[in-house]
């Protein structure tokens, strides 16, 4: 006797119950996480001021902060902790939230996720092509920023904890990284 394995779509997505957890599905497959730590948020929510306010002056694009579904396919839907998508991809905004790949998607690593932001969702992400990845890891103040070539993604940037960096996609934004942290 065979057990096919269920796989799960943007539908049964949609059927799942609103009662706080931060539901993904990964290729058919159902993942739930914790809520964000206070930590996090407060990372995130200082990550999201300075690009949001950086992509609306220079007219760049549309940022978004999680939670905000990223409909990689009908099987594959995650929620980046913010994203950033470019001019030539906004007809990839819908009412749905954002139907195939965004120009950056941003993790903020916790304990209870860096091992599928560093594994699951990178590949994830590789595979839908979404051509920037920042891992942004709030414990040891270090963001590591992601460019995809050839299929596969290549470091360009590890930061320190007082850096002043320009990241990309944001050739023109020099972020303080002090500034995140604190």
């Amino acid at each position: 006797m065979s057990v096919c394995p269920i796989v799960l779509t943007y539908e049964d997505y949609c059927e799942l119950p609103d009662d706080g957890k931060r539901y993904e599905i990964h290729e058919g497959e159902l993942v739930v996480n914790p809520a964000p730590t206070p930590g996090h948020q407060w990372v995130s929510g200082n990550l999201n001021e300075v690009i949001r306010n950086h992509v609306r002056e220079k007219k760049l694009g549309k940022v978004f902060y999680a939670p905000l579904d990223c409909i990689l396919d009908n099987s594959t839907i995650v929620q980046p902790d913010l994203v950033f998508v470019a001019n030539d991809r906004l007809d990839r905004i819908s009412e749905r939230g954002i139907e195939g790949a965004p120009t950056l998607a941003v993790e903020i690593a916790s304990p209870s996720t860096t091992r599928i932001d560093r594994g699951r969702k990178m590949q994830l992400y590789s595979k839908f092509g979404v051509p920037f990845y920042w891992l942004v890891d709030p414990g040891v103040r270090m963001v590591e920023v992601l460019e995809l070539i050839e299929g596969q993604y290549e470091l360009l940037t590890r930061t320190s904890p007082g850096d002043r960096a320009q990241l990309a996609p944001f050739p023109d934004l020099t972020i303080n990284l002090a500034e995140i942290w604190q």
